[in-house]
């Protein structure tokens, strides 16, 4: 069952959007060559620690509890990545993904960074995989079922010559970090079948495309978190919380755009979101 949203629910999940939007802040001002993964997973629990929030990743169930309140994947990890001692390198390319739950409302976003100067290749999947976020974003508007933006979505992927990974999707999100519907960024018929939905206003979901520079597939590491590409080409993911409105799709994790929202992140917007 799909968990439609009232404008009031909306504006309290953008309010849990803007504490993630500034933690992300506060992560990519760290992502230099020398910084370890674990500082900057520290940082972004200090600050939700002063903010009074819960962060959604800690403790989430598995064989091992994750550890830590961000996934940060590094290269050919794509997510689900356990923040530790490894220290990031010129050319690396990092993915941090974070949530957290705001007066019982959740809020989750994704970037991946360049550490230093990357090749034109690794540029080339950081512009597609924020490029098919924002494209995913902009459709929403215009379509009125979600196979039909996932079907342009894999497309733009594709043109790109990369290719989406499937065994990871997007998902609902309000109250709980994982609701209905499922988001995948590509359509299958049988998707389409059974489980494509209306994009109707109160829709909330967290839209996160994974694009690898080879192979879609994935395996899991020794960790029991990490999920790497098979053959070790590079990924990235970028997701944002999104909601239908009345007057079309809302990133709920974007920066501040109003007035009273800067007041209330206090931080000047001078980054993507």
């Amino acid at each position: 069952m799909l968990k439609l949203k009232s404008s009031r629910e909306i504006e309290a999940m953008r309010n849990a959007g803007l504490v993630v939007w500034e933690a992300h802040q506060i992560a990519k001002r760290l992502v230099r060559p020398g910084a370890t993964t674990g500082e900057i997973d520290q940082a972004v629990e200090q600050f939700f620690h002063k903010k009074n929030v819960v962060p959604l990743f800690k403790g989430v169930p598995g064989r091992v509890p994750f550890p830590a309140v961000c996934c940060i994947s590094v290269n050919d990890e794509v997510v689900h990545g356990i923040p530790g001692s490894r220290k990031l390198q010129e050319g690396d390319i990092i993915s941090i993904d974070t949530g957290c739950k705001l007066k019982g409302w959740c809020g989750d976003c994704a970037y991946t960074h360049a550490v230093g100067q990357v090749t034109d290749e690794v540029q080339k999947l950081l512009d597609c995989t924020s490029g098919v976020l924002q494209l995913a974003i902009k459709l929403m508007g215009s379509r009125s079922r979600w196979g039909d933006v996932a079907s342009e979505m894999a497309t733009f992927v594709r043109d790109y010559g990369f290719s989406v990974v499937e065994n990871f999707v997007g998902h609902g999100i309000g109250k709980s970090m994982h609701e209905d519907p499922q988001v995948p960024n590509f359509c299958s018929p049988s998707f389409r079948r059974k489980h494509d939905f209306d994009l109707e206003p109160g829709l909330v979901i967290a839209v996160e495309p994974m694009v690898n520079i080879g192979t879609k597939k994935v395996h899991v590491l020794p960790d029991f978190w990490t999920q790497s590409t098979n053959d070790g080409s590079y990924s990235a993911h970028f997701e944002h919380t999104i909601a239908m409105t009345e007057d079309g799709p809302l990133a709920l994790t974007a920066a501040p755009q109003s007035d009273e929202e800067k007041k209330m992140t206090g931080v000047v917007t001078t980054t993507e979101g």
